[in-house]
């Protein structure tokens, strides 16, 4: 009996300790740019579930990518380590083998007593973790289940464009392979479970190619459409380096000379509203099952998206519009002790933050132990007060020595020749003025400078072990 007692205590505290612990319901979406309603990236976008998850608790409205590519992105943000530490610059680059001891965010929540699992598209597809995950679907090297496809390919009538199209399918939504996989996310929620959870939810829409049933095209009027700003000779005063990243006489030139402009808009907006609608359908499930009141929500978003400004298209450049990225976090009161009151509904944080910073906010809302190796800094202090004391910029890389650094007024480029561009935000959003060579901003770019990486490591080995891009 004097062994049973002790036994049953520490039993029944670790019971105790599980359900002090805040769960996580951690929601990716690929490729959404600031085309929601609650950022205003785009008029005609249809969000109402992202919109009223802002509403609910806090949304960075200067929110940056640490990478403008789906690999380096996600593996940087799901170990908190920066690609100019880690190497894995490109989508190229295998992310486990640079970092081999590296603990995931997932990781690090099951060694603090959490069941972690997930669905979908949340590492880049060739490179899943299975260390990551105790359970995952569709399975451990699957990140989503496959779409169904138009009859006939390309729909847009570009050749040799591979997944670069647009178009409706002709099946019900529960086809999609988003659709299944929040239907999984859903049957996870309306469980009990005996341990906290991190569950990782991992929305492949707007991904190319936007394939996605005719009633989410129907929402929009295609004669109605509006294209995002645009002016010519908008490149004349970028450097050689930006010119390469742009790549104007590919995508853009393409979908000019064949009049898809108004028909590849549709097809993002569309691919945005099905998104939106399988977001909605996990949040409202979360909302009627018994673990509403005790789960931490963050949404996040891997990278901006062109749709031809600056005549470019897809992610692949140091501009705002493929850096920013949506980011919003729902706290309930009483869950975190870094947070006791919780998220304030309808707050917006303006200071540039970047996705570095999710896997620390993470182990501090939580109350985890720290990992040293985090290379972002917590944002609970803007969590609290949106006015608090902030001013680091936010840093996105894109190969070795290119980077981009975003504070509340400027975004300062500075590539690895050496060569550069400055646009301020208040007078410039759409970033068509180069300001780099006006000597009045030597200064500036002085002190920004100081916050580039010191270290550029060596590109990461290529898949199938050939050797990184310098």
């Amino acid at each position: 009996m004097k062994h049973i007692l002790p036994l049953a205590f520490t039993m029944f505290l670790s019971a105790s300790l599980y359900a002090a612990k805040p769960n996580v319901l951690f929601i990716a979406i690929d490729d959404l740019n600031d085309w929601i309603g609650a950022l205003g990236g785009h008029p005609q976008a249809r969000t109402p579930n992202l919109d009223q998850l802002a509403a609910r608790g806090v949304l960075f409205t200067r929110a940056y990518c640490t990478a403008p590519s789906c690999n380096p992105s996600r593996a940087s943000l799901m170990t908190g380590i920066l690609p100019s530490t880690s190497g894995v610059y490109h989508n190229s680059q295998p992310w486990r083998p640079a970092m081999p001891k590296a603990v995931t965010l997932p990781q690090h929540f099951t060694q603090h007593g959490y069941w972690s699992a997930g669905a979908g598209k949340i590492y880049h597809g060739k490179y899943p973790d299975p260390a990551s995950w105790q359970t995952y679907f569709p399975d451990q090297k699957k990140n989503k289940p496959n779409d169904p496809l138009p009859a006939k390919r390309p729909v847009n009538g570009i050749p040799k464009t591979a997944h670069f199209d647009w178009g409706p399918v002709a099946q019900p939504p529960k086809a999609m392979g988003d659709y299944q996989v929040a239907d999984w996310i859903i049957g996870q929620l309306k469980r009990e479970h005996d341990k906290p959870f991190f569950l990782a939810c991992g929305i492949y829409r707007p991904h190319l190619p936007w394939y996605v049933p005719q009633k989410y095209f129907d929402l929009f009027n295609e004669s109605k459409i509006q294209l995002p700003p645009s002016i010519k000779g908008d490149l004349k005063d970028v450097p050689a380096a930006g010119l390469k990243m742009a790549k104007p006489q590919g995508d853009h030139a393409k979908v000019s000379k064949h009049n898809q402009w108004k028909k590849a808009v549709h097809g993002y907006l569309a691919s945005i509203a099905f998104a939106d609608e399988q977001v909605g359908r996990v949040l409202n499930a979360l909302e009627k099952s018994p673990h509403a009141s005790n789960t931490i929500i963050v949404l996040w978003t891997d990278h901006g998206w062109h749709l031809g400004e600056k005549e470019h298209w897809r992610k692949f450049t140091l501009w705002e519009r493929a850096g920013r990225t949506p980011v919003m976090f729902v706290v309930p009161k009483g869950i975190s002790k870094a947070l006791a009151q919780g998220t304030k509904a309808g707050t917006r944080v303006d200071r540039p933050v970047g996705l570095i910073d999710i896997y620390p906010t993470l182990v501090d809302l939580c109350g985890l132990g720290e990992n040293k190796a985090l290379e972002g800094q917590s944002l609970v202090r803007l969590l609290a007060d949106p006015k608090s004391k902030w001013d680091r910029p936010a840093l996105t890389t894109f190969g070795r020595k290119n980077h981009a650094l975003r504070t509340p007024q400027w975004r300062y480029i500075r590539y690895g020749d050496g060569s550069e561009e400055l646009y301020d935000h208040t007078k410039d959003p759409n970033e068509w003025t180069n300001l780099a060579d006006k000597p009045q901003h030597n200064e500036l770019k002085k002190e920004l400078a100081q916050w580039f990486p010191k270290k550029n490591a060596p590109g990461a080995a290529n898949y199938k072990g050939t050797g990184g891009r310098k």
